[in-house]
């Protein structure tokens, strides 16, 4: 919950959680989102989070091979890798993007956000907060009346969760964590080095 006792969408990831990356895709479902990300087809299954950290136990934060558990909230679904960075990758940005928009959002313990948002393919905005914000892409100022309010200024430092609040004001992003026994998607993503362009 904010100060003002209102729930935001990706609350969640205002707690204490060192390292993620979340990979939205607009109107795709979370077996496309996966698929289009690079998922082994033979660890994909759905799975509740006992059954995930059953499967996957030591290897839930791989960086190479990232395990990912997806959702639909809204009109996006999303991924959300525990300790990878897939995501950012622009060979997957731009398949995920693909006839849609993506947004991917990555945090470390530095404190750093990183943020892409893609259409069709391309690249619009692209950011990240170890230093003053700098956006480029195709369109660096298409966010603009999303950011200022926020204080993410170009030349001026991020302050603390403006990343989260533009996903959540600019595209309305959430990510719903999983109840007890739900089942989700998941699986582990192919390591980068292995994926080829996917042709559209």
């Amino acid at each position: 919950m904010t100060s003002t006792g209102v729930t935001r969408g990706l609350d969640h990831f205002r707690a204490d959680i060192p390292v993620y990356t979340l990979t939205f895709g607009k109107g795709l479902s979370p077996t496309d989102l996966l698929a289009r990300m690079g998922i082994d087809p033979d660890t994909l299954a759905l799975r509740d989070p006992v059954g995930l950290d059953d499967e996957f136990g030591d290897t839930l934060l791989d960086e190479d091979e990232p395990v990912v558990t997806t959702g639909t909230d809204g009109a996006w679904s999303w991924a959300w890798e525990q300790g990878g960075s897939h995501g950012l990758d622009e060979r997957i940005l731009r398949a995920v993007s693909h006839g849609t928009e993506a947004v991917a959002l990555y945090h470390n313990e530095k404190p750093m956000h990183w943020f892409k948002y893609a259409v069709e393919g391309d690249i619009i905005v692209d950011f990240h907060t170890l230093e003053p914000i700098g956006p480029t892409g195709l369109d660096p100022r298409r966010l603009d009346e999303f950011m200022r309010p926020l204080g993410l200024l170009p030349g001026q430092p991020a302050p603390p969760h403006s990343v989260l609040a533009l996903a959540e004001n600019a595209f309305g992003l959430r990510v719903t964590p999983a109840r007890d026994g739900e089942e989700r998607w998941s699986g582990s993503l192919l390591p980068l080095a292995e994926r080829e362009e996917q042709p559209h």
